[in-house]
């Protein structure tokens, strides 16, 4: 006799932790989650700040995904590690709290998804997290953050603050903005953003701990919940389907546990995939939903034949560069010494404070800029105009429409086309990184600092799809980078201003020129500038998109109410649905979208199952 609950959530990450609390607060329902990893929430190299880059070479926390040679970044493999722990990425993740433009988040409107603008999410916002002011000490220390707004705080769960390991460097990086124009004006929150300002972290404020789905979704009050049930360590293999009335009806999930035992769950109301943007059209695959031809090359029955199920990935790409800076700089490369890494750890273990206590990054919202600086409205236009022309392969008219949208956004001034980030030691990129680890193993025999951008919306498209049909087998991750020309165009511009930052006071005061920078090139040039990026980019991990929320004709995979389309009870909550990469990391998005999921979810329950349209 198999188990039975009214909802089944598939991943018990940033999002399906979020549903899984919020459903189970009515004592009248029945939820189990179901986690492929184990509950790893006290482990020291994932709930202190300063080791998260540790964590990623162990592979009891993550996913470690290897996507195919890429052939526009010199055919390199990149890594794509999310997080295989209960929490899922939310504890495996940089802890960065970014918050998505205005334009932005009306853009999915625009593409067809009614009732999605950024007014229609920021309620969600507010409720996912609670947000802890800066204290005077870092207020001094950055110049004042004179557009942060405390009347934003929020009131949810998951905890942002700021620690207080900022230096000089940070302090430098706000002081180079300013003297190239781009002081920030308004707090990114209002969803209207360009210039330099400090995030705030997903860490709990005062035992500087991180805060995750985990920590704050399932607190041991919440566990205690008599309807809540979480089973961890167990792969879901498959969804069970029925049809009826000419919609295929999700009846529950085929798992297998540690010990490889094989059991149905039968979901009575709905079972919600919120397994992540790789695994999520695994198992809708598996399930046979998804590309006829793929499905059946695999011998997986039919059962809805949907071409965009795996299509569509997006993700910020990130090019990497890093400095050597002149003695007296801070550089967190100065951990590589055993006797002062010990010595923070030790600090860290005893008082929760030091070097360990958090991560010491800035940023920066920029338009599209180049070595000179902010591009004209005219050299924007040029740019676009040469590549989006009718030159190449022609893009089909959803294609068209979704590269204007695009368009409008990179071409406005007041729009952040990147993200700069101010890193305060080295993120090295070799060839073929074993684990994400050695990225941040200094390769230098001295101390560096770097800087990193991220192009915020991508017109590359890459895919997810199976490899076999055996679950553990990981799907093949063909993110396609810079498969668009403009995608290399713009990040090589990128690379230029990079070189703008550097060669500007007080940031430049901290090169030391008489050692070598690594990658040992110059970005004066646009040519140049692309040789970097192709040999130093790698994934930002925030792959979005194989699972996306538009009208089916339009390329999508569920509808406004994130229903897989042609079912009647299967829905996808995690960063899949999402149909144009917000800008900056993505998480906060992630739990904007569970929460308003949570609440459709309600509203179908109270309407007798029934997904009515979003008024």
């Amino acid at each position: 006799m198999s188990e039975s609950f009214d909802y089944v959530i598939v991943g018990g990450g940033t999002a399906g932790l979020v549903v899984a609390a919020r459903l189970s607060e009515d004592a009248d329902v029945s939820v189990l989650v179901i986690e492929a990893g184990a509950d790893k929430r006290t482990d020291p190299a994932l709930e202190t700040p300063g080791l998260v880059a540790g964590a990623y070479a162990d592979d009891r926390f993550i996913w470690p995904f290897k996507s195919t040679p890429q052939a526009e970044l010199n055919g390199r493999h990149l890594r794509q590690d999310t997080g295989r722990v209960l929490g899922g990425s939310s504890l495996t993740n940089f802890m960065m709290a970014m918050f998505p433009s205005r334009t932005n988040l009306d853009t999915w409107a625009k593409m067809g998804n009614k009732g999605w603008t950024f007014d229609d999410l920021a309620p969600y916002f507010r409720k996912f997290s609670t947000s802890h002011p800066p204290s005077e000490t870092i207020r001094k220390t950055l110049g004042g953050l004179s557009y942060y707004r405390e009347d934003l705080a929020g009131d949810g769960p998951i905890q942002l603050s700021f620690d207080d390991q900022y230096s000089v460097m940070n302090e430098n990086w706000f002081k180079t903005f300013a003297e190239l124009g781009l002081e920030m004006k308004t707090d990114p929150r209002t969803g209207k953003a360009v210039g330099a300002f400090q995030n705030s972290s997903t860490i709990l404020s005062g035992t500087n701990t991180r805060s995750s789905s985990v920590t704050a979704y399932y607190t041991d009050e919440i566990a205690k919940r008599p309807n809540l049930k979480v089973l961890t360590e167990t792969i879901v293999q498959r969804i069970t389907t029925a049809t009826r009335d000419g919609l295929v009806v999700a009846t529950g999930v085929e798992v297998k546990d540690k010990e490889g035992k094989v059991s149905t769950i039968t979901a009575g109301k709905e079972v919600v995939l919120a397994a992540g943007t790789i695994r999520t059209p695994q198992l809708l695959e598996l399930s046979g939903i998804g590309d006829r031809d793929v499905l059946e090359g695999l011998g997986i029955d039919v059962l809805i034949d949907n071409p965009n199920v795996g299509e569509h990935m997006q993700d910020h790409l990130m090019t990497s560069q890093q400095f050597p800076v002149k003695a007296g700089y801070p550089s967190a490369d100065g951990l590589r010494d055993p006797a002062k890494f010990q010595s923070a750890f030790e600090q860290y273990a005893s008082t929760k404070q030091g070097p360990l206590a958090g991560m010491g990054t800035s940023v920066a919202y920029v338009p599209l800029a180049d070595r000179g600086g902010i591009m004209t409205q005219a050299d924007r236009k040029a740019l676009f105009d040469k590549y989006l022309s009718s030159n190449g392969p022609a893009p089909t008219p959803a294609q068209k429409r979704e590269f204007r949208l695009i368009r409008e956004l990179l071409e406005t001034e007041t729009e952040p086309a990147i993200q700069y980030l101010c890193f305060p030691g080295s993120l090295t990129v070799t060839t073929h990184p074993d684990t994400l680890t050695d990225m941040f193993t200094s390769h230098a025999p001295y101390d560096c600092i770097g800087i990193m951008a991220l192009l915020n919306h991508p017109f590359s498209r890459g895919s997810v799809h199976v490899s076999s049909r055996d679950a553990s087998d990981p799907p093949t991750w063909n993110p396609n980078y810079c498969s668009h020309p403009l995608d290399l165009e713009i990040l090589a511009r990128t690379v230029g201003f990079v070189e703008k930052i550097v060669n500007t006071p007080p940031y430049s005061d901290m090169i030391d020129p008489a050692l070598k920078r690594l990658p040992d090139a110059t970005g004066d040039d646009v040519e140049t500038a692309k040789e970097i990026v192709r040999a130093r980019t790698v994934s930002c991990f925030h792959i979005a998109g194989t699972c996306r929320m538009l009208p089916r004709e339009l390329g999508g995979v569920v509808d406004e109410r994130l229903i897989v389309h042609g079912t009647s009870n299967l829905r996808v909550v995690d960063a899949s649905m999402i149909p144009l990469e917000p800008l900056g990391n993505i998480q906060t998005t992630v739990y904007a979208v569970a929460e308003r999921a949570a609440d459709f979810i309600k509203e179908s329950r109270k309407a007798g199952g029934v997904a009515a349209p979003i008024a």
